[in-house]
């Protein structure tokens, strides 16, 4: 039984190959970098408004309690409209802080895993450019020795 022979490759397949797979480093160097910065931008925003909400939250706290004790003591109408207010803002802005945490739960690690990535492939790409530097150097010349008269 014959078996068939995988035919040669010719060096213009190769040297295609090598052209469009460092195109493709390129194109995913660039992509890596944009979606970096995209979500770290993101994640800076992210970041801010839990820091803003979460210290809102703190202070609606501090003043449903002291509205509670106030309505407590005094339960007047302004002190039970206080105190209400206060209650439905502690739980609108806990509920905003829940919705926060969640889209930065997503974000951090899409963030993490893109920049392995953008360090792996930038990576390559210097590895390769050095590589090319290298496999690319003119040949030397070589000096000529004269003969010695005899």
């Amino acid at each position: 039984m014959a078996t068939k022979t995988k035919p040669i490759a010719k060096s213009a397949s190769v040297e295609k190959n090598i052209a469009v797979l460092l195109e493709k480093l390129d194109a995913a160097c660039s992509d890596g970098d944009k979606a970096v910065a995209a979500r770290s931008k993101i994640a800076k925003k992210l970041n801010a408004e839990s820091r803003r909400l979460n210290k809102k939250r703190a202070t609606l706290v501090k003043r449903s309690k002291a509205a509670a004790l106030k309505a407590k003591a005094d339960p007047s109408a302004a002190n039970r409209k206080a105190l209400r207010e206060a209650v439905t803002e502690l739980a609108a802005t806990r509920k905003a802080l829940a919705k926060t945490r969640a889209a930065k739960a997503v974000n951090t690690p899409e963030l993490a895993a893109l920049k392995v990535a953008q360090r792996q492939a930038n990576a390559y790409g210097k590895a390769i450019a050095q590589a090319d530097k290298v496999l690319n150097k003119p040949k030397k010349k070589r000096k000529k020795r004269a003969k010695k008269a005899a």
